[in-house]
């Protein structure tokens, strides 16, 4: 574990510490009650053996020891309640610095990431953390003070004999440290195996339908069954260590104890040695070495939570794109009025120092207006509607709405005032109504209805079986493209949000379909500014306003009828569409 990850995982424990510490103090507590309880047990045989006192004598030591007995039992359960409790805390401190970590990185960050190893680190990777915080740190401390404890109590008894265990008692931590490496690594390795082989199923299983298509279901299976193979020999290679160190640490505990035993044996028959005092030391030699040994059996939670620290604090490291900032005095209802006009003013921006997506550019679209924006892959038409969501922001110029800079507008007050719909529209699982509604929580059936109708998509919930409370699987299940689109179209329509940014809506249509779907565009764009990215562009209109970017720039912008005519490079692009 390097010294960072070291660091990391400390610091994700300050929020629990006092959790922590009632833990701790509740199992040093433990071991107090168990010098207690071995010195009755000692001190009780010893009365009965060399003293001859019978058993209805010792009464009041029997129930002490059943009374220590219960103590410890609730110390026992109050321990792993604390220490539960705090490796839970720290998972959900995790879990939302993470969360909210992939928020700041945005929608832009997570499409160019696998949705399966999105999900092995933030469920997989978090989850390997609570066992550490719950077993193995406290365990670490418990492994410091208890054998300090039965040691204090050892010299009070026989200082001989507490010093052979001083002697005994570090061979087992030694051993820990020289297996410590090779254990370690084959841990990462079995955590790099578990995120290629969850994003590999996820990935899998997210594009089931294209490999049934593409009848490559059984080339899959094979893969995954191999990743699956080479999974379990990393998992069987960390447990052949753990249990062969496990068996090491007996080992060495066990001729610790025999060596003390034997010690005391030869005493006690020289007569250097008392009955009771030797008694006591032999009940406590197991209970010294007992914490060490749970050391080592924990160590591989260490471990695997070392190297899915690692992964996290990379995934926490990764930059975060500058978005607009959001002073405390922003407005929070900047666009009462039901049209918004938005101006670009020489935006430039580019992901990094060599790769200049947009430059200089320069665009006014009028409020009520539906401005398609064209051009070859790569040109910045995306990168300027993420723009506009606030997203990214610009690195020169500004943008403006209804003349207000949006580098100083609040940021979720102006999405409000956006609705959205992309190249391929998420379904969730759940009802139909359900995702309706996540676009407006509050509205009824009568709005429910004329969203729609708006859409074009009455049609499809006449077929449903249950109409609108019919469930849909994850991504759509149940639905075609085009209805997954519609579905989209309703969703802004219930949204009701003067600005309307589509994002290619129609691109993995066929022809039928996606004439459907732009019926539904048409009718939901009016009254409202409608910024939309196309690639059909034989489909557009003549009357439809155009924007041409290219390198960078609006170098063209008009009618396209006028722009058709006019030769220039929208009528380039519009012929490689017809050749295609």
């Amino acid at each position: 574990m390097t010294a960072s990850t070291s660091s990391w995982l400390r610091e994700q424990a300050r929020p629990a510490h006092r959790l922590l510490a009632f833990g701790v103090t509740a199992g040093v507590a433990q071991a107090i009650l168990l010098c207690v309880g071995a010195w009755l047990v000692a001190h009780m045989l010893a009365q009965a053996v060399l003293t001859g006192r019978r058993l209805g004598e010792l009464w009041p030591g029997m129930v002490a020891l059943l009374v220590i007995a219960l103590a410890r039992f609730v110390l026992g359960l109050w321990q792993r309640r604390m220490t539960f409790e705090a490796g839970a805390q720290v998972g959900d401190n995790v879990r939302n610095a993470l969360e909210q970590w992939m928020r700041q990185l945005g929608p832009r960050w997570a499409v160019q990431q696998s949705s399966g190893d999105i999900v092995t680190r933030s469920v997989d990777g978090v989850q390997a953390l609570v066992p550490y915080y719950a077993g193995y740190l406290p365990q670490v401390a418990l492994t410091a003070l208890i054998p300090a404890v039965i040691l204090l109590a050892v010299v009070a008894a026989d200082p001989w004999s507490a010093l052979i265990l001083l002697f005994t008692a570090p061979l087992i931590p030694l051993f820990m440290v020289l297996v410590g490496g090779t254990a370690e690594r084959a841990s990462q390795r079995r955590w790099s195996r578990l995120r290629r082989m969850g994003a590999r199923f996820m990935d899998a299983l997210s594009g089931l339908t294209t490999l049934r298509l593409c009848r490559a279901t059984g080339r899959e299976e094979a893969l995954l069954a191999a990743s699956g193979e080479a999974y379990r020999r990393e998992t069987m290679a960390v447990l052949r260590i753990a249990f062969l160190s496990a068996l090491v640490l007996e080992f060495f505990a066990t001729v610790s104890i025999a060596v003390l035993a034997v010690l005391i044996g030869f005493r006690l028959m020289g007569g250097t040695l008392g009955f009771q005092q030797g008694l006591f030391v032999l009940l406590l030699a197991p209970e010294l070495f007992l914490p060490l040994r749970a050391l080592g059996t924990q160590r591989h939670r260490r471990m695997e939570a070392a190297a899915a620290a690692e992964d996290l604090i990379t995934l926490l490291a990764t930059p975060v794109a500058a978005v607009p900032s959001q002073p405390a005095g922003a407005h929070s209802n900047t666009f009462a009025a039901r049209q918004i006009v938005l101006t670009f003013e020489q935006v430039s921006f580019g992901y990094e120092p060599e790769r200049v997506v947009l430059q200089d550019l320069d665009l006014t679209v009028e409020a009520g207006t539906v401005l398609t924006l064209v051009g070859s892959t790569g040109n910045g038409k995306s990168t300027l509607l993420n723009l506009l969501m606030g997203f990214v922001s610009p690195q020169c110029g500004r943008i403006l709405a209804n003349g207000q800079d949006l580098a100083v507008l609040d940021m979720n007050s102006w999405r409000q005032h956006i609705g959205w719909v992309s190249q391929r529209a998420h379904v969730f699982h759940g009802s139909l109504r359900d995702n309706l509604l996540m676009a407006a929580p509050t509205a009824d059936d009568t709005r429910l209805e004329h969203a729609l109708r708006a859409s074009a998509l009455e049609p499809v919930v006449a077929r449903l079986p249950q109409g609108l409370d019919t469930l849909l699987g994850e991504h759509g299940q149940g639905l075609s493209g085009g209805e997954r689109q519609r579905l989209a179209l309703a969703r802004a329509w219930l949204r009701d949000a003067p600005l309307l940014l589509l994002d290619e809506p129609t691109q993995h249509l066929d022809t039928a379909t996606a004439a459907k779907v732009d019926v539904a565009i048409e009718a939901l764009a009016v009254g409202r500014t409608v910024i939309r990215v196309a690639h059909r562009l034989h489909a557009l209109a003549d009357g439809a306003r155009v924007a041409v970017l290219a390198d960078g720039r609006i170098v063209e912008a008009g009618r396209v009828a006028d722009l058709r005519a006019s030769r220039g490079a929208f009528a380039h692009l519009l012929a490689a569409d017809r050749a295609a």
